[in-house]
């Protein structure tokens, strides 16, 4: 109790554990989320922004008007409290396999859904891989770029970046993908116009009972974001993925998950790809 009121004193608003299990309840509610007890200060630190902006000095005046159902105010805290951790190739074997199976494709166009776009590094590595499978600019896939936060889809779209953000992309990537900013842009990329037809941007929040998308998808890239659902969330989403993917399509998770608890919606291949359930399984030598 003393740590606790000292931490108190240290901090511009005083924010309890009630307060905490709130707005764990809250974005649980609203975005499926659930925050490990551990996040307490994370989320003091994103939501105490909140408050400064919009005059409150208590946690409990902020969460009363979030509550109040203002749906500006419920985007901008599911955005305040969603982490966006990405890069471009991140997980580089998942686009080795995706372009393998590109190659292997008859019907055209291919689709693809990367549901947790974030500021846009995955989505367009996407982009990249189909250009190299296909040795051209202009291959025949389309691309639906989803995340429920609108600030990092605003960024995405844009396609400018930090050159720190692409130096670990070789030389050649850089030259056929992006074009290098002068004068007011110095030291920043744009992804080349070619790049950016491939992809659609949209807001999709994976709980809605309903996902606003039009399948079949030959391809659906999920990494790093069912950790932050329970088991019983994720199967419910993998249940609305299923009907989406095409019935030899290809599921693409984060290296830290496992769907090994809903292994009647989606089957492992190895090395965090999955395929439906209900398909013929695979042979050894087609497996990942």
């Amino acid at each position: 109790m003393i740590n606790e009121n000292m931490e108190q004193r240290d901090r511009e608003f005083h924010f309890t554990s009630a307060d905490f299990e709130r707005v764990r309840t809250l974005i649980y509610k609203h975005a499926g989320i659930s925050l490990a007890p551990i996040k307490q200060d994370m989320v003091y630190s994103r939501l105490a922004r909140r408050l400064r902006a919009l005059g409150y000095s208590t946690f409990e005046q902020y969460l009363a008007h979030l509550e109040s159902n203002d749906e500006a105010e419920w985007e901008t805290f599911v955005n305040s409290l969603t982490t966006n951790l990405t890069s471009f190739f991140r997980e580089a074997h998942h686009f080795e396999i995706l372009t393998r199976h590109l190659r292997t494709l008859k019907q055209r166009p291919i689709r693809i859904w990367c549901s947790a776009a974030s500021t846009g590094e995955e989505p367009y590595t996407l982009a990249m891989t189909a250009c190299e499978a296909f040795d051209t600019l202009t291959p025949p896939v389309s691309i639906v770029a989803s995340d429920i936060d609108t600030n990092v889809l605003a960024t995405a779209e844009k396609g400018v970046y930090p050159m720190e953000r692409v130096e670990k992309l070789s030389a050649d990537r850089l030259r056929r993908f992006f074009l290098k900013g002068s004068g007011a842009q110095a030291g920043y990329v744009r992804v080349r116009p070619e790049l950016q037809k491939l992809l659609s941007f949209t807001r999709i929040n994976l709980l809605d009972a309903r996902l606003p998308l039009q399948g079949p998808f030959d391809v659906m890239f999920c990494r790093n974001v069912m950790i932050y659902f329970d088991k019983p969330t994720q199967r419910t989403i993998l249940q609305k993925f299923a009907p989406l993917l095409r019935e030899d399509g290809l599921l693409f998770a984060g290296h830290s998950e496992s769907f090994l608890h809903a292994a009647d919606v989606f089957r492992s291949l190895g090395r965090t790809v999955y395929e439906r359930a209900d398909r013929p399984a695979s042979t050894p030598a087609t497996r990942i």
